[in-house]
């Protein structure tokens, strides 16, 4: 028997019964609001996480790598969004996937390349499957619900030999600076609006448009009606973190994702250990310090799991090592050199891309499995 304590840190622990739970409470979500789940795995990035996932009334998924979606078509997976802007010189490659089974819908917000993409599918005589990205209010890609061009793209896409247009989608990226659940709740309406409005002007331009897909995971949670939505795309719920937790999507308790690492240092004069989870095992990513209770690069866990009391944080990270300030009554002698904590990621998207597997326990420290995950582009 394998367990916590045996495994070379640092390393990817994934309690499966909290990634359950965390499952069934989106699609609890998702029944009430009567649409469909699509979940991201852009974060799993794992078959076995993918299956469990796709359970019940889930349907296709989302990926943002076209590595993703080769991994998940090899492994049988047959409905794919691409979530991120198609540009022309990868249109052979999401052909080439398909060729398994799979269909891989497209997006973008360019008449341009949505010609381009037209033009690529006459020439290897296949149809590519496209949809138009609207911005809902995060500013970083897509069109404006009412822009002109939303009309003469789907035009385009719907009469192209090349072509079938698949819908529309949006994304409330900017969700993530609401503080509060009424916030959420309002940037969800306008990430529904937007995407729906979208769609009726489309279908009043007499194109069909099948498919009205929106997502993040606090709106997909906490939306209090998604009337004219089909699908919901969500990731890091699965998983949580803990910039998540204080936003409100989870709890702590809901994590199913640390960092195991081991003490391999004291400065008892300055009153720190040191752990050898540093920037590339942790991430740098510091989003908590924008939220009440700033956790630094990672809340502290003990091997069971439950956060420590009183509550510690890594405070600094280099490449290779964290550094952890021991707060009284505790104090560097209580950690030897040689014990392993566990450490709750900021942002669990960025901290898990670092590692090729999970080590899955069942809520003890027993690893019952071991799940590959992929990585690349």
């Amino acid at each position: 028997m394998t367990t916590l304590a045996d495994l070379s840190t640092p390393c990817l622990v994934l309690d499966r019964p909290r990634l359950v739970d965390n499952l069934a409470r989106m699609s609890a979500a998702c029944r009430r609001n009567r649409v469909a789940l699509r979940p991201h795995l852009k974060t799993a990035k794992s078959i076995d996480v993918a299956r469990i996932a796709l359970a019940g009334e889930a349907g296709g998924i989302a990926v943002s790598t076209l590595h993703e979606a080769e991994y998940f078509a090899s492994a049988g997976l047959t409905d794919i969004q691409y979530a991120v802007s198609i540009v022309p010189d990868k249109l052979a490659r999401v052909a080439a996937i398909e060729t398994r089974g799979a269909r891989v819908t497209l997006i973008t917000d360019a008449i341009e390349v949505a010609e381009a993409i037209n033009a690529e599918g006459e020439r290897l005589a296949h149809k590519f499957h496209v949809q138009i990205e609207i911005d809902c209010g995060e500013r970083r890609s897509g069109l404006a619900p009412g822009a002109p061009e939303v009309i003469a793209i789907a035009r385009l896409l719907a009469a192209g030999t090349g072509t079938a247009f698949a819908g529309v989608m949006t994304h409330a990226g900017h969700s993530y600076a609401c503080r509060s659940l009424v916030d959420v709740e309002r940037v969800a309406e306008i990430e529904r609006s937007a995407a729906v409005a979208a769609a009726e002007a489309i279908r009043a331009a007499g194109i069909r448009c099948p498919t009205v897909s929106i997502g993040s995971t606090p709106t997909a949670l906490h939306a209090g009606h998604l009337e004219g939505v089909t699908e919901v795309r969500a990731g890091v719920y699965m998983f949580g973190d803990m910039f998540q937790a204080q936003i409100g999507s989870c709890g702590v308790e809901d994590l199913a994702v640390s960092v195991l690492a081991e003490v391999i240092g004291h400065r008892s004069d300055l009153g720190h250990i040191l752990i050898d989870a540093g920037a590339l095992a942790l991430s740098k990513d510091r989003s908590t310090e924008a939220v009440p209770n700033d956790v630094g690069f990672g809340l502290i866990a003990a091997l069971d799991g439950k956060p420590l009391s009183p509550q510690m944080r890594v405070a600094r990270v280099y490449q290779e090592h964290g550094l952890i300030p021991v707060p009284a009554p505790l104090t560097v002698s209580d950690f030897p050199i040689g014990t392993k904590l566990r450490v709750y990621p900021n942002h669990v998207c960025m901290t898990a891309a670092m590692y090729p597997s999970y080590n899955v326990v069942d809520g003890g420290h027993e690893v019952t499995e071991i799940w590959a995950r992929t990585n690349g582009w």
